[in-house]
């Protein structure tokens, strides 16, 4: 199953750009042998000042076709890190070609690409800056992938 992460903004170089390609790549790593993988990054950037209208239309085309959609949105599903392991195993098993995570701008996620998603996930109630979610959302699919694996990562 190919992992989509499809986000507003673009990463510099730094720290949260070391963080989420590292992440990426131990995910690939750990997830190749369990049909996760490989995860790929599509950043779109609203330029003309659409709003978060024209972040969705951008958005929408860089989602691939027939994709599960899983948005992140502080009014979705909080869910600790072995049950979203579940959740992606659940997606994959049953025959999901590409997952499609979406991580909305500054203002967050138009309701209309909000409505259209399969899932929402949330990191808790907390707004965290889109750059950071990137990185919680990497770290989040390393681990699951770990804990699918059977890998000491995860701790409990």
């Amino acid at each position: 199953m190919r992992v989509h992460l499809c986000a507003v903004g673009r990463l510099r170089a730094g720290p949260e750009r070391g963080l989420v390609d590292d992440y990426l790549k131990r995910f690939d790593r750990t997830g190749r042998a369990l049909g996760l993988g490989p995860a790929q990054l599509h950043e779109v950037d609203d330029r003309k000042g659409g709003g978060m209208a024209g972040e969705a239309a951008l958005l929408r085309r860089a989602l691939p076709d027939k994709a599960v959609l899983c948005v992140l949105d502080e009014r979705g599903t909080v869910m600790d890190s072995p049950t979203f392991a579940e959740r992606l195993a659940r997606w994959r098993d049953d025959g999901t070609g590409d997952l499609a995570f979406v991580i909305g701008g500054a203002d967050g996620i138009d309701p209309g690409l909000r409505a259209e998603a399969d899932a929402a996930l949330s990191f808790g109630k907390m707004v965290w800056p889109h750059m950071l979610a990137r990185v919680m959302l990497c770290e989040q699919l390393y681990r699951a992938a770990s804990i699918l694996a059977g890998s000491p990562y995860h701790r409990v």
